[in-house]
């Protein structure tokens, strides 16, 4: 484990201890596209259920990960916008994304956890269909450390801001820009989102980019931890 995470893996191990036993512990990775941001989540989200299980063996895991991706607006709704063909060239843009649902969501999840707390549905984004699939993520209400990852989820408009200031915990994982065009160009083609390298390469330049440039502009000022995700998928410590 490298030491970006060792502490940020610490820190947030310290503030879930200090939870009340009968709330959970929210914590907000954002940044923008091609940051890292997932592989960061993911990787925090599998280190706390390690230290759990290491400490109470007989208990379930603790923490849930749970991306704002399922909150992409459908295509149905999209094409229902008043400007379609905008709105899915645009896909990814803040404004194609269901942020009000979103917060609903960090709301339930903020709820006190008690003996009838019903699991959580979120959902997720099935890229097979490039649609949300509804309550696809369960929380258990064992699930006391919700790891939430996404574009928008620090930024300073609401509804966002609303969702960012129930979690306990916000990181934003910067990246050099070069680096997060070259990410993306390469995992749009993967995905099949563009046929050829330049027109990957163009649908980050003119869709991806811009989103990171209003994520930087408008972040909201009260982030706990910034941290620079490298070449080599390693941590680099800003504050």
């Amino acid at each position: 484990m490298d030491e970006v995470l060792s502490r940020l893996l610490d820190k947030a191990w310290d503030m879930f201890l200090q939870t009340p036993e009968n709330m959970r512990f929210l914590i907000a990775i954002g940044g923008i596209p091609g940051s890292g941001k997932t592989t960061l989540s993911k990787r925090l989200t599998a280190t706390l259920n390690a230290r759990h299980v290491a400490q109470f063996p007989d208990q379930p895991p603790v923490a849930a990960f749970v991306p704002m991706d399922g909150y992409h607006y459908t295509r149905a709704q999209l094409d229902a916008m008043p400007d379609p063909a905008t709105a899915h060239a645009r896909r990814g843009a803040e404004f194609t994304f269901d942020g009000e649902g979103f917060l609903a969501l960090v709301k339930r999840l903020k709820e006190p956890v008690t003996a009838e707390t019903a699991t959580i549905f979120a959902p997720s984004f099935d890229h097979a269909i490039k649609d949300p699939k509804e309550n696809d993520i369960p929380v258990e209400k064992t699930h006391r450390i919700v790891v939430l990852e996404g574009n928008y989820l620090l930024l300073n408009k609401p509804p966002w801001s609303h969702a960012a200031a129930l979690t306990s915990l916000k990181i934003f994982v910067s990246v050099p820009r070069s680096l997060a065009r070259t990410r993306l160009a390469a995992r749009h083609l993967a995905a099949g989102l563009a046929s050829t390298p330049e027109a990957a390469d163009r649908r980050a330049v003119e869709n991806d980019l811009p989103n990171g440039d209003t994520i930087l502009a408008l972040r909201v000022p009260d982030v706990d931890e910034v941290v620079e995700s490298l070449e080599d998928g390693a941590w680099l410590g800003l504050n």
